[in-house]
């Protein structure tokens, strides 16, 4: 069991090419729960993290702030309160094109 808040565990800079002014919480990490991680990002205004694929699935919640979610190609908008699932295998990228910092929650499985 875990429980601490958030502020408490430590905000790295995610340092991956392509990335633009995001940070992370990993809040539940695969050392602490078998299945599944919990990772809390901010982007600062006009950031984004990279256009990227991978082989396992997101589950998204929207904590704060206005963005926009490019699934190969397509884009489409989202802000406070939206969930967004992204399948596996799709190239993606996560914009904040709102005025203040993006704050969500993203859930992956550890084995991939």
């Amino acid at each position: 069991m875990k429980i601490t808040p958030a502020k408490d565990i430590s905000l790295n800079p995610v340092d991956v090419s392509g990335a633009r002014d995001v940070k992370m919480r990993l809040l539940i990490s695969p050392e602490e729960a078998p299945h599944f991680s919990m990772r809390l990002f901010e982007v600062e205004k006009d950031g984004h993290t990279p256009l990227h694929t991978h082989n396992f699935e997101h589950e998204v919640f929207i904590v704060d702030g206005q963005g926009e979610l490019i699934v190969e190609g397509d884009n489409k908008k989202f802000s406070t309160g939206y969930v967004v699932y992204v399948p596996a295998d799709k190239k993606h990228q996560f914009r904040n094109i709102g005025p203040n910092q993006l704050r969500f929650l993203c859930v992956v499985p550890n084995q991939y």
